[in-house]
């Protein structure tokens, strides 16, 4: 399926958008189980590429031991920067004509590439393609999301709002965002409205028609002369002799050289600077420029790389039919009404970052603040520390310069700092309760994984516990010490997740949880409806319940439970609940396990109320780009309606000052009569006039 040029929105709640990935197109067949020949590697015309990216192939080859079934999966081939993220075609172009395994070998050091899945074709022996792309998208997350390495990414997605991916693309000189219809099939070969390229840069592909001879010492050739095809005939749009470096000008002469015709290609023989020379219209190179002059030509060519994976016969002109600025922004990325772009920081520089003092944020005072203050100062000269805790020891920290979260430049230093902070409200949330980490070494874009056993080098301090009920686990960190919090931060755990039982009572649950998790595409807004009419039903059975944000995408509501309450009666409760809620409102809400028949609805998941399951906890910050934390929230605050961006790390403390610690009542409940509940469920029902979604 192909992008087409048509005009989309940069906010729209039928659109997904997602960064317009600049490298070669790729679909990738992984059988399950792995061995020889589990993967393959085919562009958009067909030609493998299996032999030429031998790290993707392993990579791939490595992820489909962990499959239950065979994919085919759709996505980009991309030359990465030297911070690990996706860079321009022109980097691909050392790779991309490589055909022995030891030049290919000897690149892939120097050169380094990842894939980056967009969608799913197939999953086992379902042919996915009919399915709406919330449907696919959902597959995908669930297929690719953990593949444990950075070779191997999901593309990034963005509902209903482009805005901030926009400013990311033009921060980091990308070329445009894809806007996909969320309720689109998937359309094999076919160029279509539903997929719709919004260019930042423009770029066009020229089929090469000729090239001039060079002036001065410039060897080979000077220019190429470009055209695309038009009626069936090929009109020039202009020539280029910028973007080659002296060994690019040398392999395209070499290329050049056997296509050297007497008959110029073109329909109408361009007038050019120096001697043509004419060549038959069989190569194709992507060329960047500013904008298209009225006479057709484009302004300032630049040669960006040549492409093979593009059929010549298919090169049409690529226009918008504007030459305007769309989507309410100028060419400089400035708001049409004189406002400045809000853009987002450059994540990447530690050297300017570390010749600045950093704030000591967030703010408190006695030995906290000392500690924030300790945690600063580290950040800001770089390199290794040992920290005095109060009450708690010491702890070695280091390059808590690193960048978490790039969007935001946030870093692991102001993770620790806010860790520091919150301890007092977090660390009763985790007491007692083995956690589960999912470490991100890299930050939030780079490799996560999860690890159920404490790290063998725990420092003392750090509390590590064999459990009973442990088969395959040899031992596991337990919460509720500033050291193992802080510890865990130190080693790239951003969230805290806990299990809802202690040490002391591993089969008794202390509370349960529904969890509401949007489908791809589904607006955080009909995630608090959801939430509501979940009160209301608990309500009406004198239900105590504790909503949050999950610091992501979705909420979770909390329901306390009396002592020696097992797992199994407190799910069977949610159960009932959760259908209860997706019956009276299955326009919104839903309980359907398989992720296909889930369409664009909030999933109420039940079924984490297992021992051993964990979700992040109250005050926990979170992996996701607007670096969230998991808030308290009041049911008023519920049916006011809220944002779950305006809750994240940065902006908890000052709440918390405001409102007070409105997890408290969740551990101080009595907890949920659940007989007298079940008996409540029977009576007839009573409607509030409240808002209903």
């Amino acid at each position: 399926m192909l992008a087409s040029l048509d005009a989309a929105p940069l906010v729209d709640p039928r659109f997904a958008y997602e960064p317009k990935y600049d490298g070669i197109r790729a679909l990738a067949m992984v059988r399950a189980g792995g061995g020889p020949g589990a993967v393959r590697l085919w562009s958009r015309l067909g030609n493998d590429k299996t032999g030429q990216f031998p790290e993707i192939v392993r990579a791939l080859a490595s992820f489909a031991r962990k499959l239950k079934a065979d994919v085919l999966l759709d996505g980009e081939i991309v030359a990465l920067d030297q911070h690990g993220e996706p860079a321009g075609f022109q980097r691909l172009q050392g790779r991309i004509h490589l055909t022995s395994e030891r030049d290919i070998g000897g690149r892939v050091g120097t050169e380094p590439v990842a894939f980056v899945a967009f969608d799913v074709l197939r999953d086992g022996e379902t042919d996915v393609r009919a399915l709406p792309l919330t449907a696919r998208r959902a597959r995908l997350e669930r297929i690719f999301g953990n593949t444990g390495t950075t070779l191997l990414r999901l593309s990034e997605f963005s509902p209903g709002d482009g805005r901030a991916l926009y400013h990311e693309v033009l921060a980091r000189g990308w070329e445009g965002l894809v806007a996909k219809e969320l309720d689109s099939p998937y359309m094999t070969g076919r160029r279509s409205p539903a997929w719709r390229k919004i260019k930042v840069l423009r770029r066009q592909e020229c089929v090469v028609g000729g090239f001039t001879e060079g002036r001065g010492s410039r060897a080979h050739f000077g220019a190429l002369l470009l055209g695309v095809w038009e009626g069936g005939a090929l009109v020039c749009v202009g020539h280029t002799g910028t973007g080659f470096s002296e060994r690019e000008l040398a392999r395209l002469a070499a290329l050049l050289r056997p296509l050297e015709t007497t008959t110029c290609p073109f329909a109408t023989r361009p007038v050019a600077n120096e001697r043509p020379h004419w060549t038959r219209p069989e190569l194709v190179v992507e060329v960047g420029f500013t904008e298209w002059t009225a006479d057709g030509i484009m302004r300032h060519p630049k040669y960006l790389g040549l492409r093979d994976d593009v059929d010549v016969k298919r090169v049409r002109r690529e226009t918008t039919g504007s030459d305007a600025p769309e989507h309410g922004e100028s060419r400089h990325g400035a708001l049409e009404d004189g406002g400045p772009r809000k853009g987002p920081p450059n994540p990447t520089a530690k050297t300017a970052r570390k010749r600045r003092e950093i704030e000591p944020w967030p703010r408190a005072g006695g030995a906290t603040g000392r500690l924030i203050a300790t945690l600063a100062e580290v950040e800001t000269r770089g390199g290794e520390a040992v920290v005095d805790l109060p009450g708690d020891g010491a702890l070695a920290v280091s390059h808590l310069d690193k960048v978490f979260w790039p969007g935001l430049g946030v870093t692991k230093g102001a993770l620790l700092r806010y860790y520091a902070w919150v301890a007092p409200l977090l660390l009763p949330a985790v007491a007692d309760r083995p956690l589960v980490m999912r470490r991100f070494p890299d930050g939030i874009r780079g490799k996560a994984f999860y690890q159920q056993r404490a790290p063998a080098d725990a420092p003392p301090g750090v509390r590590v516990q064999t459990l009973p009920v442990d088969t395959e686990v040899p031992s596991r960190l337990i919460g509720g010490s500033l050291i193992t919090l802080l510890y865990m931060a130190q080693i790239a755990a951003i969230s805290q997740d806990p299990w809802f039982s202690r040490v002391g009572s591993l089969d008794d649950a202390d509370h349960v949880v529904l969890d509401l998790d949007p489908m791809p595409g589904v607006p955080f807004a009909t995630v608090v409806d959801v939430a509501r009419v979940i009160n209301d039903e608990l309500e009406r059975i004198g239900t105590p319940s504790v909503p949050k944000t999950s610091g992501a995408t979705g909420m979770h509501v909390y329901i306390p439970l009396p002592p020696r309450t097992s797992y199994e009666t407190g799910r069977i409760f949610c159960e009932i609940v959760a259908t209860l809620v997706a019956d009276r409102h299955p326009r919104v809400a839903t309980v359907e396990r398989a992720v296909d028949a889930r369409g664009r609805r909030v999933y109420i998941d039940y079924m984490q109320n297992f021992r051993g399951k964990t979700l992040a906890t109250a005050y926990s910050a979170r992996g996701s780009d607007f670096a969230g934390a998991s808030t308290p929230l009041t049911w008023r605050e519920v049916h006011a309606g809220i944002d779950h961006r305006d809750f994240t790390l940065t902006t908890l403390p000052a709440r918390v000052r405001r409102v007070g610690d409105l997890w408290a009542p969740l551990r101080t409940s009595p907890g949920a009569d659940l007989t007298a509940i079940l008996d409540g469920l029977k009576r007839p029902r009573v409607t509030r006039a409240k808002k209903r979604p």
